[in-house]
């Protein structure tokens, strides 16, 4: 029996580029301080849809800029 073939794995041409800063530490939440992002949408950035990397990349924002805001408090 023939298998199937596995559909390709979005390129980085299929959307936004990784925001990865090369700054990789992650916070007791497992969240990127560099970029962001968790861990799970760090591992999963390779096979995300454009529309998945967009809403990875503002969640990325949100949780950078409440960083910040918590930080000059």
């Amino acid at each position: 029996m023939a298998r199937s073939p596995l559909p390709p794995f979005p390129s980085a041409d299929d959307g936004p580029a990784s925001p990865c800063v090369r700054d990789c530490c992650l916070d007791e939440a497992d969240v990127c301080l560099g970029c962001g992002r968790h861990i799970d949408e760090i591992l999963r950035w390779r096979q995300s849809t454009p529309v998945e990397r967009e809403r990875i990349l503002a969640d990325a924002a949100r949780r950078q800029d409440a960083r910040r805001r918590k930080r000059s408090d």
